[in-house]
């Protein structure tokens, strides 16, 4: 009986899988196995961080914010839960990333804002 040599199949899909992880160091670019676990906890990660960087930003514009806010206290009650408070009542559609962006270039012109809502 004559030998076959073996197709290309699994070869094809096991240098596609290598090509996305030969970034990686170490046996996880290089042995098949470790680079489909590799390859599965990459893709988990890439997944539950693309929530967390929203939590992340979220919590950096808020900071941004107070910081800019509580920098100059004329008033007791200057925060940024006042000042949140009073753009939604006042229903300003203001959202947290462009308010931030406003603290962080032109501060006065958020304190202008904030005296106008309280007034």
């Amino acid at each position: 009986m004559t030998r076959i040599k073996r197709g290309y199949i699994a070869r094809r899909r096991r240098t596609k899988i290598r090509l996305f992880t030969s970034s990686f160091r170490g046996a996880h670019s290089r042995l098949t196995r470790t680079i489909a676990q590799q390859r599965i906890k990459a893709f988990v990660s890439a997944h539950r961080d693309r929530d967390r960087k929203k939590r992340d930003f979220r919590g950096l514009w808020i900071s941004r914010i107070n910081a800019v806010i509580g920098e100059n206290k004329k008033k007791k009650n200057d925060s940024y839960r006042n000042l949140m408070y009073n753009m939604y009542k006042r229903q300003l559609l203001l959202n947290r990333k462009i308010v931030a962006q406003i603290a962080i270039l032109k501060g006065d012109c958020l304190f202008m804002i904030a005296n106008e809502i309280r007034k």
